[in-house]
């Protein structure tokens, strides 16, 4: 049974207010029957040095990733996830993580590759919770397995392909979110301090006529979500019925941006590249741009 939404009036102004919830809305409501909440951080260890009570840890790479493919886990797989974190399909599961709830995204976003019907976001994440001096847990919890249904991945609807980008590149809105250096080409994802860089990529720049509006732009100092109408002056180069791409380095801030433009901002087909530049760049004869144009 799907606990109620967060009512804070700065969220009913977002396309989705169900998607998001408060620090205080979740401290006041952890322990309910129906509630789990899942921790997904860039630095996995994080949880170990305190954690919200009660949270389960989903690490993005051990759990999410099949390491033989470079792809996600399969339903049988993801049932297994789910149940040995006792998670149920009834569930409303509530995601947070650093670095702005980018791997938080990411996660919330596979959770919706296999349609989990309530799927929400911590606004500002692990920040937020530390910042307000919450309680926090050592504790790794052990719940029963809920006997999670074995649901096969949908990617049709919120993710999209390197062929099918490749024939379609053209006919959408194809958004850059990372930051302008990498966008441009003048620093490399190897120079950088982003965890990708073990991810080498054989060429810098972007996807040629790609919009470079990056991810942080829609966030606040404190990690929380800006405003609706801030984040709007950010994508008024975006048109909200066109279908819209999302791409990053590996997929983590553009999984931030398909959040931000599909629940917050309200945009009817926004699908995340997640090969992202990661494959891009590496393809044989692929083009590419540099500089600071599409």
């Amino acid at each position: 049974m799907a606990v109620p939404f967060d009512p804070n009036p700065e969220f009913q102004k977002y396309a989705h207010p169900e998607k998001v919830v408060s620090a205080s809305w979740l401290s006041a409501r952890l322990g309910v029957e129906g509630l789990r909440v899942v921790e997904s951080d860039e630095d996995a260890f994080l949880y170990d040095i305190g954690h919200i009570p009660g949270a389960v840890r989903i690490d993005w790479h051990k759990d999410l990733n099949n390491q033989v493919t470079r792809d996600f886990i399969d339903g049988e797989a993801f049932a297994e996830l789910m149940n040995s974190r006792g998670i149920s399909r009834d569930d409303t599961v509530v995601i947070y993580g650093d670095k702005s709830n980018w791997w938080a995204a990411y996660t919330l976003w596979v959770f919706e590759l296999f349609g989990h019907p309530d799927v929400r976001l911590l606004d500002g994440g692990r920040d937020a919770w530390m910042g307000e001096e919450r309680d926090t847990s050592f504790a790794v919890p052990e719940y029963p397995s809920a006997n999670y249904p074995v649901v096969e991945r949908d990617d049709s609807q919120l993710r999209i392909f390197v062929d099918k980008l490749q024939t379609t590149r053209e006919d959408v809105a194809l958004v850059d979110v990372r930051g302008a250096e990498e966008y441009s080409g003048t620093t490399a994802a190897e120079e950088s301090t982003h965890p990708s860089k073990a991810m080498g990529v054989s060429r810098a720049g972007h996807i040629p006529g790609a919009l470079n509006l990056p991810w942080g732009d829609a966030v606040l100092p404190n990690a929380r979500f800006k405003p609706r109408a801030d984040i709007e002056a950010h994508y008024t180069q975006l048109d909200p019925k066109q279908t819209t791409v999302t791409y990053c380095h590996i997929g983590d801030r553009s999984s931030h941006s398909w959040f931000v433009l599909k629940y917050l901002l309200g945009f009817s087909d926004v699908v995340n590249y997640d090969g992202s530049w990661v494959e891009w760049g590496n393809m044989v004869r692929m083009p590419i741009a540099q500089g600071d144009q599409p």
